[in-house]
């Protein structure tokens, strides 16, 4: 006989997770031949096949995490969870609005790869979005990021980019070190103030909940709760990719993105985002996102104008 318990289920939520009259939890002990109790904020799975007690536990992992987010389990929702935990039919890509701090605005995936790297944020603690520009890698993390902020999931949100010209020299600019680094980092703010409006945000950066800042500033810090975004990764070396992802401290989730199409840096450098790809994605708990020219969603000429730099090669 085989046993696991789940200790983070909390009391309020086994009425939707267990459904009307117990229906969900009927349907998951028949479909895992399992036997499922809940007693003093614990849910006990035990049954006679290892992998049986393992999937069921997953599931109702999953299915917890649904409710805490949302409130409620939809027919739907435990449906594809139950699909996706078995492998039975591939999982209907999500569609869930994302919420931000702004009153009535919500923002929803507009493609499947979109979708596929919404739910990779959900499910993971450590997640790598690859695409070309426009296809939402940074507007869709910094979304996650306020919402999970909204939802008390994190204490604060902080955005990192790599101080890397392209192609251009900022270093005489006038100004002191602050002013020098904002138009590196004017990508990140833009997304913030159009999520939670400018007088909001800038309050939260003001009380340090938002850090926006360059990646050198990183090293030697722990970030616990926290919501972490590295945009523009793809212009980190090694060692500063090793440097960003060790940051990571307890209950925080880490969001790399970039375009390993648009290096920066100087030539015969190896970009960190391309060597973190090679050796980190077979780690459980890491995914990685790849989005493609149909997942832009600027102007329809972007789309054209990646195709036709992807099929000519660099010049």
């Amino acid at each position: 006989m085989t046993e696991a318990t789940i200790s983070s289920v909390e009391p309020n939520f086994i009425l939707p997770l267990f459904g009307a009259k117990d229906q969900h939890l009927r349907r998951l002990r028949e479909k895992f031949n399992v036997n499922i109790t809940h007693r003093d904020g614990q849910v006990r799975v035990s049954g006679d096949s290892d992998e049986a007690v393992a999937l069921a536990t997953d599931a109702i992992e999953q299915l917890t995490e649904i409710v805490r987010r949302k409130g409620n389990l939809t027919p739907e929702l435990f449906n594809e969870t139950i699909a996706r935990v078995t492998g039975e039919s591939a999982p209907r890509k999500s569609v869930e609005s994302i919420e931000t701090l702004q009153v009535g605005r919500e923002i929803r995936p507009r493609t499947p790869g979109q979708a596929n790297y919404v739910e990779a944020m959900r499910q993971n603690d450590l997640i790598f979005g690859v695409g070309p520009a426009g296809s939402g890698k940074t507007y869709l993390a910094v979304a996650m990021a306020v919402e999970a902020l909204k939802n008390q999931r994190v204490r604060r949100i902080v955005l990192v980019r790599p101080a890397v010209e392209a192609g251009e020299s900022l270093g005489f600019l006038p100004g002191d070190l602050q002013a020098k680094i904002n138009p590196y980092l004017r990508p990140l703010l833009d997304a913030i103030h159009e999520m939670i409006g400018y007088d909001q945000s800038q309050q939260l950066i003001q009380r340090d909940v938002i850090e926006v800042c360059p990646l050198a500033y990183m090293r030697g810090r722990t970030l616990n709760e926290a919501f972490i975004i590295l945009d523009e990764a793809q212009n980190t070396t090694i060692s500063q990719m090793k440097m960003f992802l060790t940051r990571m401290g307890n209950s925080s989730k880490i969001v790399v993105s970039g375009d390993h199409t648009q290096i920066d840096l100087p030539r015969g450098t190896q970009s960190g985002l391309i060597d973190a790809l090679g050796r980190l994605p077979n780690i459980e708990g890491v995914a990685v996102a790849n989005l493609t020219a149909a997942d832009i969603v600027r102007h329809r000429l972007v789309t054209d104008i990646v195709r036709a730099y992807d099929a000519g090669g660099q010049k």
